[in-house]
């Protein structure tokens, strides 16, 4: 681990607090890195009935109550930037990129006070799944890590010096010699931190219509989309971090997608090496196939080896590699969703391209199934460039954004 990236962000008044501190374990505004992971579990202490915003209801309806208590925090004008039409153009409006509101609908979480930034946790909290190093675990990490990225990004970029996308998509780096990486956390051309990311409701919360929770920023999209009181849909799920492993306020080593690398790196060490010839494409990946505004677009034939090959132990790693990513919404809907992959898994192929380590650029995983797409891959640090980073994403061949669209 790299000085550079065990130092912390200072307080600020644009950080979220997404876990336990010492003192308040709700407070969430002002605190930055250096809170921000002084915990790696929520926290377990319940609100009291009469303050619990999900008004004792479990499930879908815990949600549209939490839901409706942080809509009452907001002004009017606020609540136009997060209740929007379910519409295709609002629902494919993402990006991994750290491009702000400007490729993504919502509220700002910095533009919240205390109270709102408690009320939309609780929100994320009662949507995401309740595992260690998944679910809201996993995104107040992201969060955290975007706050280092904040912190040693060397200010705000703008246009004409290096801000603009490489072909991996994100920041290109700065030029050779020019003092630092080119991304700030203060504006510019791309805005790094916990305070840019955004919530949104496509549609109204209800138990009985249709509607999804949208959240994301850098490195981070959520999609989970809700009919008549359960989830339809829980991709596209976009998960990224840098860097990838940072050390918190207590000295503890985080590593926020420790779940996703370890289950790739385990199912394919698993292979043995006539699966490994099948497995592997032709192709070289320097990104995921089918990221932001790549809708449907998945390749017409599955290249890899068949999961019906594999041994009742391989099949339990694909399993676990996919559970790793569907675990973003609640447990009940991810233990569902699980049940179809499951049985699709004869029907299911495994694709490898570069190393098996994902420790190198170009490193690549993929499961394609008649439903499931899941990838992950690994490139060159953007701000720590002695390192790599990750890029992943879920996805559902019939059930992204709940099937509400056809692509």
């Amino acid at each position: 681990m790299k000085d550079e990236t065990a130092r912390h962000a200072q307080p600020g008044p644009r950080r979220w607090r997404g876990v336990a501190l010492a003192a308040t374990a709700l407070a969430v505004l002002g605190a930055g890195i250096a809170t921000a992971n002084a915990a790696t579990a929520p926290d377990p202490r319940p609100l009291a009935a009469p303050q619990d915003p999900t008004r004792g209801a479990k499930g879908v309806a815990g949600l549209v109550n939490a839901a409706d208590a942080f809509l009452g925090t907001l002004s009017d004008g606020q609540k136009s930037e997060v209740l929007l039409d379910l519409t295709e153009e609002n629902a494919t409006a993402w990006s991994n990129l750290p491009c702000a509101g400007t490729c993504r609908p919502g509220i700002e979480l910095g533009t919240l006070t205390a109270e709102q930034l408690t009320a939309a946790e609780t929100v994320l909290r009662v949507a995401a799944g309740t595992g260690q190093g998944t679910g809201f675990d996993q995104i107040r990490k992201i969060m955290a890590a975007d706050d280092l990225l904040a912190a040693d990004s060397g200010g705000s970029a703008g246009p004409g010096d290096g801000s603009a996308p490489s072909a991996s998509g994100e920041p290109a780096p700065a030029p050779s010699g020019s003092g630092g990486p080119p991304a700030g956390g203060g504006g510019g051309a791309f805005s790094y931190g916990s305070g840019f990311y955004y919530l949104a409701f496509l549609g109204t919360p209800s138990v009985t219509g249709t509607w999804q929770l949208n959240f994301g920023g850098h490195h981070l999209a959520v999609h989970l989309t809700y009919e008549k009181g359960r989830v339809t849909g829980a991709s596209p799920f976009f998960l990224g971090v840098e860097p990838i492993s940072y050390t918190d306020s207590s000295g503890a080593t985080v590593e926020a997608m420790a779940a996703q690398k370890n289950s790739v790196a385990a199912l394919a060490a698993s292979l043995t090496t006539k699966q490994m010839t099948a497995a592997t494409m032709a192709e070289s990946f320097g990104d995921v196939l089918v990221g932001p505004q790549k809708d449907g677009q998945f390749p017409a034939t599955k290249e890899g080896v068949p999961v019906k090959t594999f041994s009742p132990g391989q099949k339990r790693l694909v399993l676990d590699a996919i559970k790793a990513w569907v675990s973003n919404s609640d447990d009940a809907s991810a233990r569902q969703l699980l049940k179809i992959y499951e049985s699709e898994l004869d029907r299911t192929v495994v694709g490898i391209s570069g190393g098996t380590g994902y420790e190198t650029q170009g490193d690549y995983l993929r499961i394609d199934g008649p439903s499931v797409w899941i990838e992950f891959v690994c490139q060159n640090g953007v701000v720590y460039r002695d390192q790599i980073h990750y890029h992943t994403v879920y996805r559902d061949h019939t059930r992204d954004y709940g099937g509400e669209f056809s692509f």
